[in-house]
């Protein structure tokens, strides 16, 4: 039986694939004073839902892209090693996270075991070894279970019904946002809620569609 997304509850969206989201968890300790649910779900079924190509399938934007979060480690003192190869197959560890319901130090250790360490987690054996350290050794048979891969995307399809199109994402007082340096508007929101009610943010956030191609 899947568990439905509670959108009352302040929500953080990750897929393992996201260097960004690694990054923004990483900060961890300067996020919002709240329990924050954290929900896994499949990056590329939210490019597919909204009709979005990935950031690494355009060639200059993946090498921007990479360069970026290397950038971003360093500024911010972050270790950082990518894995050998990106994108990557990220649906075990995400499996892995949800069969756990892992909160923030197990989610930690997947990413770091990724991006910190530089593995690839889509291979059997590293997969095992990961296992191994975030103390699920039966992981490679938890992933197996339809239970635990309908819940993953039960988990997707909600957060799209939120309008969720990208990872890292908090979801805040019914509020989306979304990317690694999101953070300071999250933390101004979180203390100034009124911020997203005023008069500017009202009349650009309901601004009319310029162009006579408007997408369904």
């Amino acid at each position: 039986m899947t568990v439905g997304i509670d959108a009352q509850q302040p929500l953080w969206f990750y897929d393992f694939v996201s260097p960004f989201t690694y990054l923004l968890l990483e900060q961890h300790d300067k996020w919002p004073g709240f329990d924050f649910v954290f929900t896994p779900v499949v990056l590329n079924e939210l490019y597919d839902h909204w009709g979005q190509r990935s950031a690494y399938s355009v060639p200059a934007k993946r090498t921007f892209m990479y360069r970026h979060a290397l950038f971003r480690a360093e500024q911010l003192g972050i270790r950082y090693k990518m894995p050998p190869a990106h994108p990557f197959d990220s649906m075990k560890p995400l499996l892995l996270a949800t069969a756990a319901n892992g909160d923030v130090q197990f989610v930690r250790e997947i990413f770091r075991f990724i991006w910190r360490d530089g593995r690839d987690p889509s291979s059997d054996a590293a997969f095992a070894e990961l296992c191994e350290r975030v103390g699920k050794p039966d992981g490679p048979e938890l992933i197996k279970s339809e239970e635990v891969r309908a819940q993953l995307r039960r988990n997707t399809e909600n957060a799209t019904s939120l309008g969720v199109y990208g990872v890292p994402t908090f979801h805040l007082n019914n509020q989306l946002f979304w990317g690694e340096d999101a953070l300071p508007m999250v933390l101004y929101c979180a203390r100034t809620p009124n911020w997203l009610e005023s008069r500017e943010v009202k009349r650009i956030s309901s601004l009319p569609w310029g162009l006579a191609d408007k997408p369904a």
